[in-house]
């Protein structure tokens, strides 16, 4: 109990902040059922750690991504394998939703493209369409509008299946890998997931080859019309009717256009995106890492006639096997997969929990700090051509597309053992990532998670991007991530004009309830915590309206069991405020990290919070979580850490062990 790290005692705040918080009789929280729970959930974690002392817990997503890669291998007409297929139909069938259809997150709404996708899987696999799910599934499409309200990526991926016609996706001509970078439309003005995904998928839509698939399955039964008929998608919620209309039309006239362009020029076009992705390969781990922009290379090969032999396309394929997940029943196909993050995250944990647990993060950094980037300059430099590499990416490799939250995560955590041991074996990654966060600190004040200045907004209304996930820009979560990494390194407002210029965007950028939203995490819970942790250590005072109004907000979003939780609905465009969710374990510990950054470590609120931790931990030591509660894209992707709900917990409840242990209650570290 009296492993105290010199992180809390590092930073000192006004007495008056401190006299200002919330007292109440904390008996409640047994000192020794604490411990007994830290000390459960810390064996438990432990439990996690892979021989060369780093984590990677699995990362899950919808069912569209198994059900791509059922429909992949059979638009390749590869060999069936019935054990996988059984595996997978039987993940699919049990995450069906009681709607019919399949949705985006535990228990969520009806979501039609994952449906649509889900039911051609399960009927390729062979699951007879009059079997009761598959009817019910068919009905609650068809209820819908049918199969013709699918976004854009599934309409693709039908036009390659010949399901609906060529006219039903947008024009994406491969010429535009030959723009210069001033025009309107340049590949390096999307965000590195688009970005990868496109280039692949242009080739494919300059050559429209045909999905093999030997069972000749199709859905035409999911239509409530042609499907031949279908043509484009209305214009998106998110998008502004005149600029979508703008390029609706540029659509129409590129449709005319497009198959006049030379034959010389669409092949200098499919050289240079061949280039592009040769040299972005990345071996087994993939282009991007992440399993669309892959299996658009696997097809685009097909497509130009490489077989399966073919190098590039064979190590990308076995790539795609890398993610599966397989149990004795199930399996499923992870969007891609997050070592760095999971590491980074699970020795902060450690780190607070201290003791022996130090010396296990300390291992995990020694296995995190090879992989720094210090050598490849990434498609970041493009805007950003004069600042060195320096960070670290989310997946195993993916040199090209460092992680800005990562670095920060991984940096602070190297310089929490810097402290407590005085080792400088950490200075010279510690300095270059640092730099590297520093030089791509965008226009705004802000930080995105993996480029600089990715602010061209009106790409987001081109048809393509009916998701409204086609750029990368800065955003409140990334940018407090980094001034917390800078605070921690010794950095104000007052000696450093990255930092003024973020805590000033963050400033801007709260909303009038008192939260900050979410990028990356579900959702304003998860903003508001990283902003708290950063304000802190940037040493604004706690008495600043921008905290108190912070403070005010997550203490009224409270549940009544005294957990915290927010659900996906919180990216709705027309969001009014906190709506009611099911407490979780991760959003509840990061609700008590940002009222206990803020100084509330008495408050009766953290007291709750607590014990609703420790009376939802499992015997195992651990907490279950089915819901999820990380964020792809807004409104259209979201992500199931199952580490959020093994580490997050246990960093809470040790972080509130360490400040009740101690005169201080000051949280001196970044996170």
């Amino acid at each position: 109990m009296k492993r105290i790290s010199s992180d809390m005692l590092s930073r000192d705040h006004s007495v008056a902040a401190v006299d200002r918080v919330a007292t109440v009789d904390t008996a409640s929280v047994d000192p020794v059922a604490l411990q007994n729970s830290i000390s459960k959930a810390t064996e438990a974690l432990l439990g996690y750690r892979q021989a060369d002392g780093h984590w990677v817990f699995e990362l899950e997503a919808d069912s569209t991504i198994p059900a791509e890669y059922i429909l992949l291998r059979h638009y390749l007409a590869e060999p069936v394998d019935s054990a996988l297929e059984a595996k997978i139909g039987n993940y699919l069938r049990r995450v069906q939703g009681a709607h019919g259809g399949w949705p985006l997150v535990h228990d969520g709404p009806f979501d039609m493209s994952a449906s649509v996708k889900s039911y051609f899987a399960l009927k390729m696999i062979g699951d007879s369409v009059d079997a009761p799910h598959m009817v019910r599934a068919r009905e609650a499409i068809r209820s819908r509008g049918g199969a013709a309200g699918s976004n854009v990526f599934t309409r693709f991926l039908l036009a390659l299946y010949g399901v609906v016609s060529w006219r039903a996706t947008p024009v994406l001509p491969i010429e535009i890998m030959l723009l210069p970078m001033w025009s309107p439309f340049h590949i390096n003005k999307i965000s590195y997931w688009a970005r990868t995904t496109m280039v692949p998928l242009m080739v494919l839509a300059a050559l429209k080859p045909r999905a093999k698939n030997p069972k000749g399955v199709g859905i035409d039964e999911l239509f409530l019309e042609d499907p031949k008929s279908v043509r484009m998608a209305p214009k998106a919620p998110h998008q502004s009717a005149s600029w979508f209309y703008l390029f609706r039309s540029l659509d129409a006239v590129l449709r005319v256009i497009e198959p006049m362009f030379p034959k010389s020029l669409r092949q200098r076009a499919i050289d240079a995106a061949l280039a592009f992705t040769e040299e972005r390969l990345n071996g087994e781990d993939g282009m991007g890492a992440i399993y669309p922009p892959m299996a658009n290379i696997v097809m685009m090969y097909d497509a130009l006639g490489k077989d399966e032999s073919y190098p590039p396309r064979a190590t990308t394929r076995r790539g795609l096997d890398k993610l599966l997940v397989i149990r004795e029943q199930e399996a499923y196909c992870q969007p891609c997969v997050s070592p760095v993050w999971d590491t980074a995250l699970t020795c902060h944990a450690l780190e607070e929990v201290g003791g022996d647990s130090f010396a296990r993060a300390k291992e995990g950094l020694d296995w995190l700090k090879p992989r720094q980037v210090l050598e490849l300059k990434g498609d970041w430099a493009v805007k950003a051509p004069n600042v060195r590499p320096g960070g670290w990416a989310f997946q195993y490799n993916n040199d090209h597309y460092p992680d800005l939250d990562d670095t920060a995560v991984v940096v602070m955590a190297m310089d929490r053992v810097r402290r407590q041991t005085g080792t400088g074996e950490y200075d010279a990654a510690i300095a270059r990532g640092r730099e590297w966060i520093e030089g791509l600190q965008s226009r705004d004040g802000g930080w995105a998670a993996f480029d600089v200045n990715n602010l061209e907004y009106y790409l987001n209304n081109i048809p393509f991007s009916d998701h409204g996930a086609l750029l990368d820009p800065p955003t409140e979560d990334v940018t407090a991530r980094c001034i917390s990494m800078l605070g921690q390194l010794g950095e104000t407002a007052a000696t450093s004009k990255a930092m003024a210029d973020g805590v000033a965007y963050l400033r801007r950028t709260q909303l009038a309830e008192g939260s900050w939203y979410g990028r990356w995490g579900l959702n304003y819970i998860y903003g508001t915590w990283s902003v708290l942790s950063a304000l802190n250590v940037a040493g604004i005072d706690r008495n600043d309206p921008m905290i108190r109004k912070a403070v005010d907000w997550l203490v009224s979003v409270q549940n009544q069991d005294g957990g915290w939780g927010e659900d996906a609905v919180s990216y709705r465009l027309d969001y009014k405020g906190y709506e009611v969710a099911p407490s979780t374990s991760s959003q509840t510990a990061w609700a008590l990290l940002g009222l206990m950054a803020a100084g509330e470590v008495e408050h009766p609120a953290v007291v709750r919070g607590v014990e609703y931790l420790k009376a939802t931990q499992s015997e195992k030591g651990l907490w279950d979580e089915q819901r999820y509660t990380a964020t792809g894209f807004p409104r259209v992707f979201y992500l199931r850490y199952h580490g959020y709900s093994k580490f997050f917990p246990l960093w809470a409840l040790a972080r509130y062990r360490n400040l009740r242990s101690t005169n201080s209650r000051v949280v001196g570290v970044g996170m």
